[in-house]
């Protein structure tokens, strides 16, 4: 990222000793963003997102164990990307506005519902949550991801989390073949990572609210055109939180367009200043 109000890449140690990449752009109240899976800085919609929201807040972004910039360990739980976020948190400032994407989506909810006296407020852009029948759950396609990484099969691992998230067969093959490809297979070794933290709420099960008691004011945006089971799981999730509105973001889809979300973000998170 580079401009005026934009740092260099630097770095914080998490817990288990972990570096974690992390910049910032932009002044004002601090906003960290929470990629999804396969997604990093430079890969994915975070930097365009930062850059429309840099111009109302200090940005910060960082790449998520095992991506990008940041290192990895040798074993994998939920808490060490708890104990990430919150060293970044912390680097940035110590108080936070929140938003988080899909799989990230839930580790910021997870985080703000840990530690509310660090998020002010928190805004989630489709978390995959799946409460009813309109897609099945997805365990058995976890375990196939992980197998395909324990086996360094990088390729078939990534193609599986595609289609399993509804992308159609022929995009994937399409997909497979752009130049971008490659860094889609860099991480693919995360990918049982993003199955940890979403496969518990992928079981066509509702939500239980008391996981959510502490999470502070919070927004829940889904797109008009994402499926059925992405709305209901997100009204869902809306509804779990303790103090929440639902946004439907009309003609959107998984596929988050930056500048169609981040007039809403605004609002969201400049309402503080003025309930």
């Amino acid at each position: 990222m580079t401009g005026a109000n934009s740092t260099a890449a630097t770095s914080v140690t998490s817990v288990d000793g972990t570096r974690i990449a992390w910049k910032t752009s932009g002044t004002g109240p601090v906003l960290v963003l929470v990629d999804g899976a396969l997604c990093y800085s430079g890969m994915g919609p975070g930097d365009a997102l930062a850059s429309k929201l840099a111009r109302h807040f200090r940005v910060c972004q960082y790449d998520r164990r095992g991506r990008g910039l940041s290192s990895d360990a040798q074993s994998y739980a939920v808490e060490r990307e708890l104990e990430d976020l919150d060293a970044v948190v912390g680097a940035a400032g110590g108080s936070v506005f929140l938003w988080g994407m899909s799989s990230g989506a839930l580790l910021a909810l997870k985080y703000a519902a840990r530690h509310p006296q660090k998020v002010v407020r928190v805004s989630v852009y489709e978390a995959p949550c799946i409460v009813d029948d309109g897609h099945e759950p997805t365990a058995r396609d976890w375990v196939k991801i992980a197998d395909a990484v324990s086996r360094g099969a990088r390729g078939t691992a990534v193609r599986t989390f595609l289609k399993s998230v509804g992308m159609p067969r022929i995009a994937v093959a399409i997909l497979s073949v752009l130049p971008f490809w490659p860094k889609l297979k860099a991480v693919a070794h995360t990918l049982p990572y993003d199955g940890e933290i979403v496969e518990p709420y992928q079981r066509g099960q509702p939500l239980d609210h008391s996981e959510w008691a502490g999470v502070p004011v919070a927004q829940v945006v889904v797109g008009g055109k994402s499926p059925r089971w992405m709305q209901s799981g997100n009204r869902a999730l809306s509804g779990a939180l303790p103090a929440a509105e639902c946004v439907v973001l009309e003609g959107q889809t998984h596929d988050l367009k930056p500048a169609a979300l981040a007039p809403v973000l605004v609002r969201f998170f400049e309402a503080h200043a003025h309930p």
